[in-house]
């Protein structure tokens, strides 16, 4: 059982069909699945023991603690792979830090927090404010991603280059992306019927054959190994339309927040050493991806170092240049309340996200502010 349905990456596929990646379920998962309990946890396949309270036996300060990832080993949580690899987490106290793969078959990192199953997560605010509206007791404290990767992907001859471009054509929408399409035309003062929704699956072959105009995709991947093909393409965001959203945000629970602040802070300031690295190694990164942790998901080194160079355009932006990786200005955060309520998810700022602990990370360690 699962949370959301959500494809293997475009560099695998499933008896021979190649697929792309991500389902908008995977950010803004049902409630009942978010909160799911034992059945939920059994399809997880991973012992994360110890995560709970962070202590072991093995002499460190802060011990063993599982970390969910939001989806599978791939480029994406490059900075992971780096505060791992080059020791930052033990460096910070950790005696290991397990990265427990997210995907189709895995639990929810709320359900995995509500169970403590895991002690922190990657996750989105779309799927974290329902489960806080269930009564989950659990914060956002940072975003790796400063936009979501939604975009529209079509072709560079018949380029749609904005929400209205869309009106009259013939758009590929997932079934689990029709909300976050939805709440794009509800964003742009559109309706369903502004354009021709086409039912797609996750295989963008239809839009390569001229079946559809555009088609919902991620801007890290779609239109790379569509260029890659040799099908020129142009692509537009959500996040640039009304909608945006961060993404791979930090979300733990409460407790930890209120009685492990330190423990949560050396891991902020592990994590934020590792997505420097991240941003200024694309190649690495890439590497550390296809042949370490990542090796089973028979990855492309090409195509992920082209992926890590256009997630650094999500993960970096003017305002976290000035104020430090992972961190979110009071605007950004208006603003994602803003869409989460488009998407018809109301919650306040101050349920939802806590920045506190980042501003006395980047006030006791400034030279983690340094520009990327």
């Amino acid at each position: 059982m699962s949370r959301m349905s959500r494809p293997v990456p475009a560099t695998q596929s499933v008896r021979g069909q190649a697929l792309d990646r991500r389902s908008f379920l995977r950010y803004a998962g049902l409630t009942g699945a978010v909160l799911g309990g034992a059945g939920l946890l059994a399809a997880c396949g991973e012992d994360s023991s110890g995560s709970g309270s962070g202590t072991s036996d093995d002499g460190s300060k802060f011990g063993t603690v599982a970390i969910q990832l939001s989806w599978l080993k791939n480029i994406e949580f490059a900075g992971e792979y780096f505060a791992d690899s080059k020791g930052y987490f033990k460096d910070a106290g950790f005696g290991a830090v397990n990265l427990i793969a997210g995907g189709a078959a895995s639990t929810s990192v709320e359900a995995g927090l509500g169970t403590g199953k895991i002690w922190a997560g990657l996750s989105a605010p779309q799927t974290t404010a329902p489960a806080l509206l269930e009564g989950l007791p659990a914060k956002i404290v940072g975003t790796t991603y400063q936009k979501n990767p939604f975009c529209i992907v079509s072709s560079a001859g018949k380029p749609i280059n904005s929400p209205q471009d869309m009106k009259g054509r013939k758009i590929g929408v997932q079934d689990t992306n029709q909300l976050i399409f939805n709440a794009l035309l509800a964003a742009n003062n559109m309706t369903p019927n502004d354009v021709t929704i086409v039912p797609a699956q996750f295989d963008p072959s239809p839009l390569a054959n001229g079946e559809v105009d555009g088609w919902v995709s991620y801007v890290t991947n779609e239109p790379i190994t569509l260029t890659a093909k040799g099908f020129a393409n142009a692509n537009f965001l959500f996040a640039d339309y009304g909608l945006p959203l961060v993404a791979e945000t930090l979300t733990v629970h409460q407790d930890t927040i209120d009685k492990q602040r330190d423990k949560l802070k050396a891991f902020l300031v592990a994590e934020i050493k590792g997505w420097r690295d991240a941003v200024a190694d694309p190649a690495e990164a890439a590497r550390l991806a296809v042949e370490v942790y990542g090796k089973d998901q028979r990855l492309d080194p090409a195509e992920q170092t082209k992926e890590a160079t256009a997630q650094n355009s999500l993960v970096v932006s003017p305002d976290s240049q000035a104020n430090g990786l992972f961190t979110m200005t009071e605007e950004l955060i208006a603003k994602n309340i803003a869409a989460l309520a488009k998407a018809k998810i109301e919650i306040k700022a101050d349920q939802l996200f806590d920045m506190s602990l980042l501003k006395e990370v980047y006030a006791e360690h400034p030279e983690l502010k340094q520009a990327t």
